[in-house]
């Protein structure tokens, strides 16, 4: 029967510490720098940047909460007027760099 040795720290290949495509700072386009700033962010900031500007400006439907009403702001992102919490991360990987 053979044996298993333990794997080194270092000859692991997933999980850990390294950096991913969540964690990699991309720029936003104009129009989004507008909702999250200038500056590059990693993808998870730019949700949650996004999210508490939909909060912040009261841009959620009240009957259904799923649903998101765009501003001006966020139709230049969004391209229409409402969009589903679902659909939102597409729209925003196409204004991220």
């Amino acid at each position: 029967m053979p044996t298993k040795t333990p794997q080194k720290a270092s000859e692991k290949k997933a999980g850990g510490g390294g950096a991913n495509a969540l964690r990699q700072p991309l720029r936003p386009s104009a129009e989004l720098a507008a909702v999250v700033g200038p500056g590059p962010l990693p993808r998870t900031e730019v949700v949650g940047k996004v999210w508490e500007y939909i909060k912040s400006n009261n841009l959620q439907n009240p009957e259904d909460r799923r649903e998101l009403l765009a501003d001006d702001t966020l139709k230049k992102v969004f391209g229409k007027d409402r969009v589903t919490m679902f659909e939102m991360n597409r729209h925003l990987a196409r204004h991220l760099a």
